[in-house]
């Protein structure tokens, strides 16, 4: 599509961001944290974190940020979450938005970017594959506090 518009967010964007969350997962996101995190993160100069928007409505969504290292990496990027209005899906606006974030961290320097899915979520691996992430070498873990 032509008229995509794919920016950096900014902290107006949240509600809408939260709209496509929720249409996404059918869960109310804890809209004030979330908003916060979302408002936080697009006020980073030194981050990618990206909105994409047809006729002044943001329809996805796009966040990542910098890891400075750790566990043995040098300083990597982490897209750590991803939305599409359902709507909208299919239409190559998850492609533009994650290509603009390679774009951003290619030119800063950044040679790695990780991301973590889900093994049952077959799409979103899917779309990952398509864009060139591979298995890494890390494992997730988890812990529930009781």
């Amino acid at each position: 599509m032509d008229d995509i518009l794919i920016r950096k967010m900014n902290p107006e964007d949240s509600s809408e961001v939260v709209l496509i969350y929720t249409a996404i997962t059918g869960i109310a996101a804890l809209e004030s944290s979330f908003r916060r995190i979302l408002e936080e993160q697009s006020l980073k100069d030194d981050s990618a974190s990206l909105v994409a928007e047809i006729r002044g409505k943001v329809v996805g969504y796009m966040v990542s940020y910098i890891l400075p290292g750790g566990f043995g990496l040098e300083k990597s990027a982490w897209i750590a979450m991803l939305g599409v209005n359902p709507k909208f899906m299919g239409q190559g606006i998850g492609d533009g938005m994650a290509r603009e974030i390679f774009r951003f961290y290619r030119e800063a320097g950044i040679k790695d970017i990780y991301t973590s899915v889900r093994w049952d979520s077959t799409d979103l691996l899917s779309f990952f594959k398509t864009l060139g992430f591979d298995r890494s070498n890390f494992i997730n873990l988890h812990k529930e506090l009781g």
